[in-house]
């Protein structure tokens, strides 16, 4: 069963690596331009796994994703009037 997971950006200098990196997680995209990996991981080894892959010699940068820590709940969800009554008359 899948708990918390959180995405991890992790920035290599060669693609060579890609298939190694599915020992520290699920790998969800690897970027053959930009040389980047998006692995997804579990909350609760997100710190220990962090520090394996900086301490690999082909990892340049690993950033951590802020999504979970972000309010996705807005305060005006709502379209004001002028806009709702646009959408009523078909514009």
């Amino acid at each position: 069963m899948i708990g918390n997971r959180i995405g991890l950006a992790v920035w290599l200098h060669s693609l060579k690596y890609v298939r190694q990196m599915r020992k520290y997680g699920n790998v969800h995209y690897a970027s053959k331009r930009m040389k980047y990996v998006v692995l997804y991981c579990d909350e609760s080894t997100i710190d220990d796994t962090i520090e394996r892959l900086e301490s690999l010699h082909y990892v340049k940068l690993v950033s951590k994703s802020m999504r979970p820590y972000l309010k996705t709940e807005f305060q005006n969800a709502r379209p004001d009037k002028a806009k709702e009554y646009d959408y009523k008359m078909g514009i």
